[in-house]
């Protein structure tokens, strides 16, 4: 692909503009942002807040960890620990810098602060309004669509900032649209590393670092120990527990930063780490693993474009058929071996849903996975699924497509009932 072109040119603004930190699960860290946000616009330390949130947040907010609160978990701890500690210039690391002596606030601070917290009915999956609030000063944030997408703060009623709400919410985003398989492999196969190696190393040294923490300690249900001391040390159950460790650490209160996929930290470690332990299995360099990296990377970010942020539709399947798109070019496999290892892995684990962030994550990383991992070796043992089988069709694009509708559009009913079920309703 030539440097100049444009599509070269988008791809690497998409990896720029998607492989970003976040130190904790974006949902809450989102909540986190929006209340630093709106103490910030207060001018004080409010005494009551207010957080309004659409069921997709609430989902992904209830059972998870925030890191930097003594464990404590839910939509309250995380705006709280926004308000007494956040860093409001600092987006999705708005808590990761925070300082001991104002999180030794959090406690009394949750124990005197009146806060409430309701569901609304949005169009929008990704919907966060906090009102922070002392005495007669009111300040509102508003953020949708994407983690830290404001578009609108308010203080006493006056407008400090306000954008249209729409479904790009960058007017220079660059374009998702012109992702196909074809170019990403172009891409990959030949872009210059130098325009994206930075990135690249950070996610190698992040996600690599928080998954070490996770095999070496206790988090959540010890998905990734618990596949080693099961099963052994062959290189497809360590590529599954390595990722599976990342999440342990991750859902369960770790506070080391690891570099995001498609908005998802989850899906960031999924695509990333099962790549990097192959490529030492089979003694890549560190071009190929690079190149393995933009191929993954690019592949779930394509994927995840036709679904949407948040849904019932486990991000983790995408990150695993990006994955295994990695793997299998490290191992050799041409552009052949690689749409045939997505398709595969698609129609294995496509039933899979989301029932927010919480510790069996990690367990649903290493099927998606196994999934990548599998759809590999049926393609080199000379087996495939069909266009007809299920929602595989002909053509790799056909595929991603429908399983985009289904995620977007044919999930819409169960990701309701999955919110119901998740707050007692």
């Amino acid at each position: 692909m030539e440097k100049s072109s444009k599509i070269y040119q988008e791809y690497v603004a998409i990896l720029r503009r998607e492989l970003v930190p976040a130190m904790g699960c974006t949902e809450p860290i989102a909540i986190a942002y929006c209340a630093a946000k709106a103490r910030a616009a207060l001018g004080e330390l409010p005494d009551k807040l207010e957080i309004a949130a659409s069921g997709n947040i609430i989902k992904n907010v209830k059972s998870v960890v925030v890191p930097n609160t003594d464990g404590r978990k839910g939509i309250e701890a995380a705006a709280a620990i926004g308000v007494v500690a956040g860093d409001e210039t600092a987006a999705l690391e708005v808590i990761a810098h925070a300082k001991e002596e104002d999180k030794a606030k959090l406690g009394d601070y949750l124990a005197s602060t009146a806060i409430t917290v309701t569901s609304t009915e949005s169009d929008h999956v990704l919907d966060i309004i906090v009102t922070a609030s002392k005495g007669s000063n009111t300040a509102c944030v508003r953020i949708v669509n994407e983690h830290t997408n404001i578009v609108e703060i308010t203080r006493n009623g006056e407008i400090l900032f306000q954008k249209e709400i729409v479904d790009t919410p960058e007017t220079n985003k660059p374009d998702y649209d012109s992702l196909t398989i074809e170019d990403i492999y172009d891409f990959a196969m030949t872009c210059d590393l130098d325009d994206v190696r930075d990135i690249l190393e950070r996610q190698i040294k992040y996600n690599t670092a928080i998954a070490a923490e996770g095999l070496k300690n206790n988090y959540g249900a010890n998905i990734g120990s618990t596949l080693r001391k099961a099963y052994g040390d062959d290189i497809r159950i360590r590529a599954r527990a390595i990722a599976a460790a990342g999440s342990d650490a991750r859902m369960n209160g770790c506070e080391l930063p690891v570099i995001i996929n498609s908005g998802s930290g989850n899906q960031g470690m999924t695509v990333s780490l099962p790549v990097i332990e192959y490529a030492k299995e089979v003694g890549a360099d560190d071009e190929k693993l690079l190149r393995a990296l933009v191929l993954s990377n690019l592949v779930t970010l394509h994927e995840k474009e036709g679904i949407g942020r948040l849904s019932a539709y486990c991000g983790a399947v995408s990150a695993g058929a990006g994955a295994g798109a990695g793997i299998a070019w490290l191992c050799g496999g041409d552009y052949k071996a690689v749409i045939h290892t997505i398709v595969n892995a698609l129609a294995i684990t496509s039933g899979i849903v989301c029932d927010g962030a919480k510790a069996s994550c990690a367990a649903k990383i290493a099927a998606a996975v196994d999934a990548g991992i599998l759809g590999f070796e049926m393609y080199r043992n000379g087996q495939q699924f069909y266009g007809g089988d299920g929602l595989v069709l002909k053509g790799v694009e056909n595929t991603i497509r429908n399983i985009s509708r289904l995620g977007r559009i044919g999930m819409k009913e169960t990701d309701k009932e999955i919110i119901n079920m998740m707050i007692g309703k």
